[in-house]
């Protein structure tokens, strides 16, 4: 199979026949063979029925139906499990990707030999209260993943080789990073093209204001300190602790030797437990164990909870 196209969507009933037409008439015009995967994240209007009238009338309709709304992440995760094409495309459900981007983007990994290619919307059609963090946001995903070729990370139209998205995992609302997750699983071959963003013609956008911002930083620093010492925390942990130990069992013997200098000298001198360094070196000792403890225990967990994606699917088609 040529291409897999996996469409995430939570309430856009009225966009889905519009979306799957127009996607269908692509495909056929190019002569590729294809499937389409709608995951339906949960969605409380009529979506499942729209995607089985869909299934009806095309075998290239596979649907994914979610007990509960879960987010982007696990949808695109289920979608990647299920995918067979050569070709990986994502888009988002509200007709603001456009399908006329797949053959070129086919095109970049077939031909040109890319293992991932983000979309970058260069004229958006969206309020300043997403566009001012999204610009925000991507100046420091850029500088954090190394990756500076890319100005939108969070674009829902991406192409991907079958290899990458099974490859890599997809959890929390690490959907925003997958450029990042996938060149910490060894793909980096990683390019961008400048599509065509549309106006959203029906519902209203689901990820609005500036707390999908700051989550997105909270994101990328759990996915840097993952990347750089997910499978090695002892030695982030270890040192630190080390350090801290070292610095107060220090601190401590320096206290204690000097009391007894003095007592050798005839010198008086007040009790060492009055002094506030010898408080101050005793916490440092205790907060160095207790991270020199922290690191030895992620060693041992490291190996992240086997539930972590699992999610309830009510129906498959």
């Amino acid at each position: 199979m040529d291409i897999s196209v996996i469409i995430p969507l939570y309430n856009e009933d009225e966009s889905l026949p519009e979306l799957y037409s127009w996607i269908e008439r692509v495909m056929k015009e190019n002569s590729f063979s294809f499937e389409v995967i709608f995951v339906n994240d949960g969605s409380t209007d009529h979506s499942w029925e729209v995607i089985e009238e869909l299934s009806k009338t095309s075998d290239h309709v596979k649907g994914i139906k979610f007990r509960r709304n879960y987010g982007k992440s696990p949808a695109l995760y289920c979608g990647f499990e299920q995918a067979q094409g050569d070709v990986v495309i994502t888009m988002d459900a509200d007709l603001q990707d456009s399908p006329d981007e797949i053959p070129e983007l086919y095109k970049m990994i077939k031909v040109d030999g890319y293992d991932l290619v983000s979309g970058y919307k260069q004229k958006r059609h969206d309020p300043l209260s997403k566009t001012l963090p999204t610009k925000l946001f991507n100046a420091t995903a850029r500088k954090v993943s190394g990756i500076r070729n890319l100005h939108d990370f969070n674009c829902g139209l991406k192409a991907y080789r079958l290899d990458v998205v099974k490859n890599i995992e997809v959890f929390g609302e690490m959907h925003r990073f997958i450029p990042y997750l996938a060149k910490n699983a060894g793909f980096d071959k990683i390019g961008e093209k400048v599509v065509h963003h549309q106006k959203r013609q029906y519902g209203k956008s689901k990820f609005m204001g500036w707390n999908r911002f700051v989550n997105g930083y909270l994101d990328l620093i759990t996915l840097w300190f993952l990347g750089t010492f997910g499978k090695k925390p002892m030695h982030v942990f270890g040192f630190l602790g080390t350090i801290m130990f070292l610095i107060g069992f220090l601190a401590a013997f320096y206290l204690g030797a000097s009391k007894l200098w003095a007592l050798s000298q005839g010198i008086p001198m007040r009790l060492v437990t009055d002094s506030p360094f010898f408080y101050i070196a005793l916490t440092m000792m205790m907060m160095g164990t207790q991270l020199f403890l922290t690191g030895f225990l992620g060693d041992l967990i490291s190996r992240s909870s086997q539930g972590r994606n699992d999610y309830q699917i009510e129906k498959v088609i």
